[in-house]
């Protein structure tokens, strides 16, 4: 299906970024700056930024490395995005705003900065080394990032009350869980085998 890795993307990084510290991030650039449609604009500038940059490596690594082992590797690389799904995150990198700079701008920064690393940008990365498809990725994630982010900047602090963070987090962790052992049952051939 052409969409598939779209969806899957979209939904894997919607579900990841729930409770994560971007979205917190989100949260505090809200509830101090009150002025939302710069910083939905910061967040979604900054995550197709940082976002297409992942994919690309993802993409760009696959090619170089590829195989079996790389695809067992990628496989893993997921279930150990769904035990890091249940370690909260923390709020210390939602700091990094600068109170002279414009909202947008300071948005946008910060998002990209905070993003580094974070697992939704390393999800990024392993869904376009196991999909090949660096646009539909980078467009998949950015919209699950987007559909996590709006309601938390538009909400603020009372996003967070909504569904309990620990929920969200188990959801995720199952969801990259489910991902690895279909990756490393299709590289394994567990699925051609009948098991």
């Amino acid at each position: 299906m052409f969409l598939e890795p779209f969806l899957i993307s979209t939904v894997v990084v919607a579900i990841a970024e729930i409770g994560d510290k971007t979205q917190l991030l989100a949260i505090v650039l809200a509830t101090r700056f009150r002025k939302p449609w710069p910083i939905i604009s910061g967040i979604l500038v900054a995550t197709l930024a940082n976002h297409t940059l992942a994919a690309t490596a993802g993409r760009l690594l696959s090619g170089m490395l590829e195989g079996r082992p790389f695809r067992i590797a990628v496989a893993l690389a997921f279930i150990a995005m769904a035990v890091w799904a249940l370690v909260p995150d923390k709020e210390d990198e939602a700091n990094q705003a600068k109170a002279g700079a414009s909202v947008f701008l300071t948005t946008v920064v910060a998002f990209f900065l905070v993003e580094m690393g974070d697992k939704t940008q390393i999800a990024t990365a392993a869904l376009a080394a196991q999909y090949q498809q660096v646009l539909l990725i980078a467009a998949g994630t950015t919209v699950g990032m987007m559909l996590a982010n709006i309601p938390a900047v538009l909400l603020g602090e009372a996003a967070t009350r909504i569904v309990p963070l620990h929920i969200i987090r188990i959801v995720a962790a199952l969801i990259f869980a489910g991902l690895g052992l279909w990756a490393l049952a299709q590289t394994l051939g567990w699925l051609s085998a009948g098991v």
